[in-house]
């Protein structure tokens, strides 16, 4: 059975099954046991059993669960009730102020948990209603919270950031790097898109009524920022540091969080069970996802299959970046049906052989994934921002205003991945900085 004809049966089987509402961890391990047992019979399904162990028992994997406990015990400790409060305070004059200071917030978010369903279900009960009270326009407002929570995918801690490392085999200390900048340069994006447009049309985002705030009590809202600071710096600069690696560097944040939740006194026993049982299901579903996809890739490989498109690929003698331009149009496509971690394992083990052979750094790549990643979580119809941000739409506002809303952010995205396309260093000076710092 040629390699070619076992590529066009297990795709075009995962693109029907996945149509008919199968969940992904299911339809991919359910294929990859038909295809073993059909090519190479059932002592082959040995080779199951061992990718499921290996991904069990994955150092680098160990920190999803941690970062997500990190999380949703922040969530939970009341910070960022108080950062939004001195958000407020600090941006309260600026041109659209309240949307500056939201994404500010997001900014934060993402550096202390990496998971986009906490800053954009916080914002949404917090942000929205505030903005949406002092007459700011209902696209603004939905638009800058569904783009701001993304913000998580790129900045480290990501998860989704890790699951790539992993699947890529790349430093996830580097990955993490990588991200910084390009992280920081969309929020800034964002922030001067909300600023200029309410330059442009003051009506969008009404100043409010000044009220007079001494500079005591702005400057004692500050404190709000100390633990968030501490808990950024304790886990992302250990491992600049070199002192841990990012799996215990999840352990130091989840005692971070612990503390910061002590201190805020809300690290109580049924806080604490909450969290527990998130990340029960998040680290639950992310490793079924694993499993079903490393088993569904290793049979695939075996058969020749991606050596049969690398093959294909080299042979068309096509320029390298319309290579690349290619498989960004399909990154997107699929973000609009499949969840970023399933899209990260099936479809990285089948790009990084090209990427490799068209001298391309998986480490820029990656950061291209990860904003393709952020485009298809506020795009229709199965972003997942938008699920996030129906839950706490007030009456009165339909999900059309919401996918309204996404659309200017949706174009500084595809801006943004084409300025890291055309100007790859600004991706890869900071990883390239760190390598040198612990080489020396």
């Amino acid at each position: 059975m040629s390699s070619t004809f076992v590529l066009s049966a297990m795709f075009i089987s995962l693109l029907v099954l996945l149509l008919s509402g199968m969940p992904l961890a299911f339809v991919l391990i359910s294929l990859a046991v038909l295809f073993t047992v059909t090519l190479w019979g059932t002592d082959a399904l040995v080779l199951s059993v061992l990718q499921t162990f290996d991904v069990m028992t994955s150092d680098v994997l160990l920190a999803i669960p941690l970062y997500v406990l990190m999380a949703s015990i922040l969530q939970r400790s009341g910070i960022i009730e108080a950062l939004y409060k001195a958000m407020e305070l600090w941006f309260r004059r600026l041109p659209g102020g309240l949307a500056v200071g939201t994404i500010a917030i997001c900014t934060v978010m993402a550096a202390m948990t990496g998971i986009v369903g906490a800053a954009v279900a916080a914002m949404g009960i917090l942000a929205l209603p505030s903005m949406l009270r002092r007459g700011y326009d209902e696209k603004l407002a939905l638009g800058t919270i569904c783009a701001g929570g993304t913000l998580g995918i790129l900045i480290p801690p990501s998860i989704i950031t890790i699951v790539y490392a992993v699947t890529a085999q790349v430093s996830v200390g580097k990955m993490f790097a990588a991200g910084i900048i390009p992280g920081m340069v969309l929020a800034g994006l964002y922030i001067a898109y909300v600023v200029i447009r309410t330059l442009l049309k003051p009506s969008v985002a009404p100043r409010p009524e000044q009220v007079e705030v001494s500079v005591r009590d702005m400057f004692a809202s500050l404190k709000s920022l100390i633990l968030p600071t501490l808990i950024v710096f304790s886990v992302l600069g250990s491992i600049y540091a070199g002192i841990a690696t990012p799996t215990e560097a999840a352990a130091v944040g989840v005692v971070g969080a612990m503390v910061s939740a002590a201190l805020q006194r809300t690290f109580t026993p049924a806080n604490l069970s909450a969290a527990a049982m998130d990340t029960l299901r998040v680290t639950t579903m992310i490793m079924w996802i694993t499993i079903g996809a490393k088993i569904f890739v290793s049979i695939f490989t075996g058969t020749g299959g991606a050596d049969s498109l690398l093959t294909f690929i080299q042979d068309l003698e096509l320029n390298r970046w319309l290579v690349l331009l290619a498989m960004m149009g399909i990154l997107v496509l699929l973000g609009l049906f499949l969840d970023e971690i399933g899209i990260i394992l099936l479809c990285v083990p089948v790009f990084l052989p090209i990427i490799n052979a068209f001298d391309f750094d998986p480490i820029w790549f990656g950061v291209l994934f990860l904003i393709t990643a952020q485009m298809a979580y506020i795009t229709p119809p199965f972003g997942y921002t938008l699920f996030y941000i129906k839950g706490v739409l007030p009456d009165g506002i339909g999900m059309e205003t919401v996918y309204r809303a996404i659309v200017p952010f949706l174009l500084l995205q595809m801006i943004a991945l084409v300025l890291f396309m055309v100007f790859p260093d600004l991706v890869t000076w900071l990883p390239n900085q760190l390598s040198q710092r612990l080489a020396s």
